[in-house]
């Protein structure tokens, strides 16, 4: 199997909130950490000096490894990897070179903590429409790709966050709820400092689809309709939301690369046949 020994933060930023985007392993030592305590988009922290441990959970799967400046440390690690049956590459330049780039970055300080597996854990009402959907979408592509989502009665929400150790969102009275005039998506953006004009241009179509508000751009009607379509379509939450992962990653793609790109009919410039 070939291996590029690297892949450039431009280039790795277009695969990020896919669902088939590489796992990020960010394996900087604690003094860099400390002076800047964010880190890629859900990138996990793991500690390099255990890589022979971890480095196996990998196994066949897609990864890039993030230190400092991209040298002994994510090279090292990757090269386990690779040991170890993943496909790893290292960041060229490291967190350095994302973060002067001016590409997304993501604030660990309001995390909920992590179960035994490593998960963050989550709770909300069920039957889910469009915020719902669109929180989780944010947290698995941009936060935390193993975060757990229950959906349970909201009249047990709370409850239920109490003795599962389940953070609640998108209800009354919670931290990650709507704020105003805004969303728990724009709450979570906000909350973990995650900014691109691709994240912002997607909050502005849930906070229209979601607050009945369609003429804050003229896609909201369209996310609602198909919000609604997938709520009537899954009578089960979890394959809703599954498929509701698949909408946001259309729409995302969408309002990061092709807003410009319009249709229309007939098409121009066809090739003509030639005369027989």
């Amino acid at each position: 199997m070939l291996h590029a020994p690297s892949i450039s933060p431009e280039d790795l930023f277009q695969l990020l909130g896919q669902s088939d985007a590489p796992h990020l392993i960010d394996v900087r030592v604690a003094e860099h950490v400390a002076e800047d305590p964010r880190s890629l988009p859900a990138a996990r922290p793991l500690d390099y000096r255990r890589v022979d441990d971890w480095a196996p959970s990998f196994q066949g799967q897609r990864v890039v490894v993030i230190c400092q400046h991209g040298l002994k440390l994510s090279e090292g690690a990757a090269a386990w990897l690779r040991h170890a049956g993943a496909e790893a590459r290292s960041l060229a330049g490291g967190f350095v070179a994302w973060r002067d780039a001016g590409l997304p970055l993501f604030r660990h300080a309001l995390l909920p903590p992590r179960d035994a597996q490593g998960r963050t854990l989550w709770v909300t009402r069920s039957r889910p429409k469009v915020d719902r959907i669109a929180c989780p979408w944010l947290i698995r592509r941009f936060i935390d790709r193993q975060a757990v989502f229950l959906f349970t009665a909201p009249s047990e929400v709370s409850a239920v966050a109490d003795r599962f150790g389940a953070t609640p969102f998108d209800i009354d009275g919670v931290f990650w709820s709507h704020r105003g005039e805004t969303c728990s998506f724009d709450t979570m953006l906000a909350e973990f400092g995650l900014e691109s004009p691709a994240l912002q241009r997607l909050a502005l179509l849930v906070r229209g689809a979601d607050t009945a508000r369609p003429e804050l751009a003229p896609e909201c009607a369209g996310l609602l309709a198909a919000s609604l379509g997938l709520s009537r379509l899954h009578g089960d939450d979890l394959a809703q939301l599954e498929a509701g992962l698949a909408l946001y990653d259309s729409f995302y793609l969408w309002c990061r690369d092709a807003t410009e790109e319009v249709h229309n009919w007939p098409a121009q410039n066809w090739p003509t046949r030639s005369a027989v």
